[in-house]
C-alpha cells in the first residue's frame, strides 16, 4: 500500500460524495483520472517537488489541466496544493474509482485458467459470481499454463482456486502427511 493511500482517502471520499450529490460520478472519474496522469508526469512532478508556494502550485497545476475541471475540481486542486497533496493525485483517483465500484455494486475479478476460456465460460463464471457476490462482475481472464487444466478465481478477498495444480499439491501433501 502507498504511502500517500492513507493520504489520498479523504480527498478521494470528499470527490466522491461531492460527486453523488451533483449526480456526476463519471465526470469526476474523468476529472481525477485527468489529474493522476497530470501529476505523474515527470516535469509536473519535479515541479510539485519544488519549492513553489501552494498557490502558485495550484494556479500552475489548474492551467496544466486546462478546461478539463469546473471550478469544484479547481477547488479540490487548491486544497490538496495548500496541504502539499497534489502528489497525491494517482492514489485520490485510484481510491475514488474503488468507491464508486462499491456504490455501483460492481467487483473487478481475476480470472486465470490453463486455456483461454470460451465466450460460454466466460458467461457462466461471470453469470455464477453475480448471483453468489450479489454484485455486477468485471472479468479480467489470464492464463497460466503452470495450472494444468481447471481455474482460480478471486474476487477481493475469496480466491477460488479449481485448478489441477492445486488439486495436486493437495494430494501430495495428504499422502506426505
Amino acid at each position: 500500500m502507498s504511502d500517500l493511500t492513507t493520504i489520498a482517502r479523504p480527498y478521494a471520499k470528499a470527490a466522491f460524495d461531492f460527486a453523488v450529490d451533483k449526480g456526476e460520478l463519471d465526470q469526476w472519474g474523468q476529472m481525477l483520472t485527468f489529474a493522476a496522469e497530470v501529476a505523474q508526469n515527470d516535469d509536473v512532478h519535479n515541479l510539485l517537488s519544488g519549492s513553489m508556494t501552494a498557490e502558485k502550485l495550484a494556479e500552475v497545476f489548474i492551467v496544466i489541466c486546462g478546461e478539463q475541471f469546473d471550478e469544484f475540481g479547481q477547488n479540490l486542486i487548491k486544497v490538496m496544493a495548500e496541504n502539499g497533496r497534489l502528489m497525491a493525485f494517482p492514489d485520490v483517483c485510484k481510491e475514488f474509482f474503488i468507491l464508486k465500484k462499491e456504490y455501483e455494486k460492481e467487483i473487478d475479478v481475476e480470472v486465470t485458467s490453463a486455456v483461454e476460456l470460451s465466450e460460454e465460460q466466460r458467461a457462466e463464471i461471470s453469470s455464477k459470481l453475480e448471483q453468489r457476490l450479489a454484485r455486477k462482475v468485471q472479468l479480467n481472464c489470464s492464463i497460466d499454463e503452470t495450472l494444468l487444466s481447471g481455474v482460480i478465481i478471486r474476487a477481493g478477498d475469496l480466491v477460488i482456486d479449481n485448478s489441477a495444480r492445486s488439486r495436486l499439491d493437495r494430494l501430495s501433501d495428504a499422502l506426505q502427511s
